[in-house]
C-alpha cells in the first residue's frame, strides 16, 4: 500500500509542476499572441543562456518570424515580455503615451551594485530630474567648447596610426577606437589626459576592457538579475567587481576635491555634477551622493568609449569590404581639411555629408542596442487595439529586426550610405531607424557620440587605409557571449599609408 501511496505522491507532484508550467506559459497564448515556443525555466532565452547564439541573433530572428504581427509575446524566464513590431505602436510607446512607459524595468540593487544607479538605468522618479539638470553638457555651445580636445585627442591617433602602419601587422580598429574614445572621454568629461593610445597598460583602458570582458562573474550576475532577480540579494555582493565600483568613486570624488581646492572650472561632466552638489534643491528630494554622482560619470565613460568605438569598428569593417565607398569618404574628408588649411571644425562635421550617410548605414546594419527595453508605468491598451497589458510588463522594441527588415530597407545586408539620401530618409517612417532611442529617454549623449565618432574616422581614413586581411571574419559573425552587437573575434584589419 505504502508503495502505491508512494507513486502516487510522486505522480500528484509531476503533474502539479506540468500544469504550474503550462499555467505560466499559457499567458500569451490566453489573450491570443502568438510568439516562440518557451521552455521550462529560462522561457525564450535558453539558446542565448547557453551561447548557442547572440541575442542580438535572438532579437533579429524573432522579429522576422512575426514581424507581420503587430505585437508578439515572449517569456523572460517565466516572465510575460511583450515586443512591439508596429511602428505607430513603437511611437506611442517612445514619444506619444511616454509616461506611461518612463521606466526601463532594470533590478538592481544599489548596495551591492552602487554604480548602477545611473541614468540610464534610474527608475523615473530620479531619473526625470538628473536628466534636465545634466542634459546642458551636450548643447550645441559645450560640445564647441569641447571640440578642441577631441581634436587633440585625434592628434594621438594619428602618431598611433603612422606606427602601426608601418609595421604592417594587422590591427583590431575595435579595440584602436576604443583606445581613441577613452582618450576623448578623459579629456571631456573628467579633464583628465587618460593615455590610452600611448599605453597599452592605462588603468582606464584596463577598466574598459574589464566592463564588457565576458567572464564569469558578470555573466552568472546577469542570468541571476535576469531569472532569479530576489537571488541577487544573496549571491550579487560576491559577483560584483568592486575593483571598478572603488575605481570610479574614489576618481570622481578625488576629482571633485581637486577642482574645489584649486578653483578649477571646465565646462565638462565633472563641472555639472559639481553644480548639482552645490544646488541639491535644483534636483527635488534626491539625495546627492558621492556614490550617485560618480554612477552618473561612470555611465558616461562607459556609454561614451564604448557605443561609439563599435560604431567606428564597424564602419571600418565596412569600409576595408568596399573600397569604393572608403575612397569616396577620405575624398570628402580631404576636402573638408583642404578647405580649412590642414584643419578640422566643429562646423565641418556637420557640413561632411558623404559621413554621415556612412555613419548612419552603420548604425543601421550594426544598432548599438538591438532592442530597446521599457515598462508599463500603469495598465496600458494599445491604440486602435484590443491589447491590454498590466502596470509592470517589461517591453522591447525590436531595433536589430526592424533596422534589417527588407521591407523597410531593400537587401538589408548590403552596406549602402545612399539609404541615407535626404528624400529616402523622408520617405521611411521616423521609428525605422532607432540607433540611439527616440522620445525623451533617448541617448543623452547622442550628439557627442556623432562627434567623437566623426573625428576619429576622419582622423584615420585621412591619410590611411583599411583593408581586409587574413584575421578578418567575413561574413559578420556576432560574438555569442557579447550583450552589445560585436563581431566575433575583433575588426581584425590592415591599415596603410597612403599618398597625401
Amino acid at each position: 500500500m505504502d508503495y502505491y501511496q508512494l507513486l502516487f505522491a510522486i505522480g500528484a507532484v509531476v503533474l502539479a509542476i506540468y500544469y504550474h508550467h503550462i499555467s505560466i506559459y499559457s499567458y500569451w497564448k490566453n489573450r491570443g499572441i502568438i510568439g516562440p515556443k518557451p521552455q521550462p525555466f529560462f522561457g525564450n532565452f535558453w539558446n542565448i543562456v547557453n551561447r548557442k547564439y547572440a541575442i542580438a541573433t535572438a532579437v533579429k530572428n524573432w522579429y522576422h518570424e512575426f514581424k507581420h504581427e503587430p505585437v508578439f509575446g515572449i517569456y523572460e524566464g517565466r516572465t510575460p515580455l511583450l515586443v512591439i513590431n508596429d511602428l505607430e505602436l513603437v511611437k506611442d510607446v517612445l514619444i506619444r503615451d511616454f509616461s506611461s512607459f518612463m521606466d526601463r524595468g532594470f533590478v538592481v540593487n544599489e548596495k551591492i551594485e552602487p554604480l548602477a544607479q545611473h541614468l540610464f538605468i534610474l527608475e523615473s522618479e530620479r531619473w526625470r530630474p538628473l536628466r534636465s539638470k545634466l542634459s546642458p553638457i551636450f548643447t550645441s555651445g559645450k560640445l564647441k567648447e569641447m571640440f578642441p580636445l577631441v581634436v587633440e585627442c585625434a592628434g594621438n591617433l594619428e602618431k598611433f596610426l603612422d606606427r602601426v602602419a608601418n609595421n604592417g601587422e594587422p590591427v583590431e580598429c575595435r579595440e584602436m577606437a576604443a583606445k581613441f574614445t577613452t582618450d576623448v572621454i578623459g579629456s571631456c568629461a573628467f579633464g583628465i589626459s587618460m593615455n590610452a593610445l600611448e599605453d597599452d597598460d592605462s588603468e582606464f583602458r584596463r577598466m574598459g576592457r574589464q566592463l564588457f570582458m565576458p567572464t564569469f562573474k558578470p555573466i552568472i550576475r546577469n542570468i541571476i538579475r535576469q531569472f532569479a532577480p530576489s537571488l541577487l540579494n544573496v549571491f550579487g555582493r560576491f559577483l560584483q567587481s568592486t575593483e571598478i565600483d572603488n575605481f570610479f568613486i574614489s576618481l570622481v570624488h578625488d576629482t571633485m576635491e581637486y577642482r574645489e581646492n584649486n578653483n578649477v572650472n571646465r565646462p565638462d561632466m565633472i563641472n555639472m555634477l559639481m553644480e548639482l552638489r552645490k544646488h541639491p534643491d535644483k534636483v527635488n528630494s534626491i539625495e546627492l551622493t558621492d556614490t550617485l554622482l560618480a554612477a552618473q560619470a561612470f555611465v558616461f565613460f562607459v556609454a561614451g568609449f564604448e557605443t561609439s568605438s563599435s560604431t567606428m569598428g564597424h564602419a571600418l569593417y565596412e569600409l576595408a569590404q568596399h573600397q569604393d565607398v572608403q575612397d569616396k569618404l577620405r575624398q570628402e574628408i580631404r576636402d573638408t581639411y583642404k578647405k580649412n588649411g590642414g584643419t578640422l571644425t566643429y562646423a565641418d562635421i556637420k557640413e561632411m555629408k558623404y559621413m554621415d550617410k556612412v555613419f548612419k548605414e552603420t548604425l543601421r546594419k550594426y544598432p548599438i542596442l538591438t532592442m530597446l527595453n521599457r515598462q508599463a508605468m500603469e495598465n496600458y491598451t494599445f491604440k486602435g487595439t484590443k491589447i491590454t497589458i498590466p502596470k509592470g510588463m517589461k517591453i522591447w522594441v525590436p531595433v536589430y529586426g526592424i533596422q534589417t527588415d527588407p521591407d523597410i530597407y531593400p537587401e538589408p545586408e548590403k552596406f549602402d550610405p545612399e539609404r541615407f539620401e535626404d528624400d529616402a530618409a523622408a520617405a521611411r517612417h521616423p521609428m525605422s531607424f532607432l540607433p540611439f532611442g527616440d522620445g525623451p529617454r533617448n541617448c543623452i549623449g547622442a550628439r557627442f557620440a556623432h562627434i567623437q565618432s566623426k573625428v576619429g574616422l576622419a582622423t584615420i581614413l585621412r591619410n590611411h587605409k583599411v583593408d581586409v586581411c587574413e584575421k578578418t571574419t567575413i561574413p559578420y559573425e556576432p560574438d555569442k557571449r557579447a550583450f552589445l552587437l560585436s563581431l566575433k573575434g575583433g575588426v581584425n584589419l590592415r591599415i596603410s599609408k597612403v599618398q597625401s
